[in-house]
């Protein structure tokens, strides 16, 4: 990976999916390189443009591994620049998420995916507590990462252990989550066909809930498994946390290859029918021949750029989400990232090196 310390990188904010995402790469990418980078129009493609309290969050703690330079950043800000001076180092302690005025904070584990490549990188060990949300709509959690991003991620030789301190449903929730990752070299894939099916889990977590709740989801899983000719085992969690809520987390793993679903509770959501949306997700993508899911793809994306070696992997479905990243990816690196597959379609990816 090239290391040109002096070279600016301009990326429009618009571009693409035009959100976190794309700017999460950016000032991964720039933390990772040694380049600095200038971000323009901030989360310009979404309803609320500018910086948010997550971006502010990940940018604090990233500035911090390597001494960066930071303008503009604060909550709204269009415009970012963040300039690296030395190498990524290790991170040891307490990353406490900024909050806005109505109490809104980060995803914690949104937080740790983006902070990962760095760390792995920083040739040190990192110990680290993450406060925020565990728990989330749309988001990344704390079950799908501890059992679907890191054990896909064990394969190109990074090596994190996470462990939930306090749960946190919600972007107003005071969640904690440690995480220790140790200096990796790393080196890449070939999760071309997935192979056999080894196993199908579950984890079946809530808070503040009677445990017939948990009871019951773990119930319509088991009997939705059996139904699809699945051998399913299931974790129910009866979690700390300062709300209640009940969250559902299932996936399967090959011999090369995971994916799963997700669904998270609310008031109006019956608990079979969350059993059911995280079911016919784990169903969707099992019914292809993938080897990741669309979320899992965003995940080992950074890790697989800064392999040794080279990487391929299938997508049930290239999301913009992922092409947003795999285009700003290459706005910092002349790597061969070659992506087969159209939007919202299945997809082959494969990434080189020069």
């Amino acid at each position: 990976m090239r290391n040109e310390a002096h070279a600016l990188v301009v990326i429009d904010g618009t571009h693409g999916e035009g959100g976190g995402a794309l700017l999460r790469t950016a000032l991964a990418m720039s933390a990772l390189t040694q380049q600095a980078v200038r971000i323009q129009d901030a989360r310009g493609g979404t309803k609320y443009p500018g910086l948010d309290i997550e971006d502010i969050t990940l940018i604090k703690a990233l500035a911090d591994t390597c001494n960066a330079e930071t303008l503009g950043a604060e909550i709204g800000s269009h415009l970012v620049s963040f300039q690296p001076t030395t190498r990524p180092k290790g991170l040891k302690g307490q990353i406490t998420s900024e909050r806005n005025a109505s109490k809104r904070g980060s995803n914690a584990l949104v937080i740790l995916n983006a902070l990962l490549p760095v760390l792995a990188r920083s040739g040190v060990y990192s110990s680290l507590f993450v406060e925020g949300e565990t728990y989330g709509s749309n988001s990344l959690s704390h079950d799908y990462f501890a059992n679907v991003t890191l054990p896909a991620l064990r394969h190109t030789g990074l090596y994190a252990f996470p462990e939930l301190v306090r749960a946190g449903f919600g972007r107003e929730a005071c969640g904690q989550v440690a995480l220790d990752v140790e200096p990796s070299s790393l080196v890449g894939i070939d999760w071309t066909e997935r192979g056999s099916l080894r196993s199908v889990k579950a984890i079946v977590s809530t808070a503040s809930l009677p445990s017939t709740v948990a009871d019951r989801i773990a119930s319509h899983l088991l009997r939705m498994s059996q139904n699809a000719g699945l051998k399913l085992l299931v974790e129910k969690h009866d979690l700390q946390a300062g709300e209640r809520g009940a969250f559902v987390t299932i996936w399967a793993t090959y011999d090369r290859g995971m994916g799963g679903g997700t669904a998270i509770g609310t008031t109006s959501i019956r608990a079979e029918t969350l059993a059911q949306m995280a079911f016919e997700e784990l169903l969707e993508w099992m019914s292809t021949p993938s080897t990741t899911d669309p979320y899992l793809a965003d995940q080992i994306l950074l890790p697989l750029v800064m392999a040794e070696s080279a990487s391929t992997f299938t997508v049930s479905q290239l999301t913009r989400r992922f092409l947003t990243s795999v285009w700003v990816v290459k706005q910092f690196t002349p790597i061969h990232i070659t992506v087969r597959g159209v939007e919202n379609g299945p997809g082959t990816v494969t990434i080189q090196r020069v």
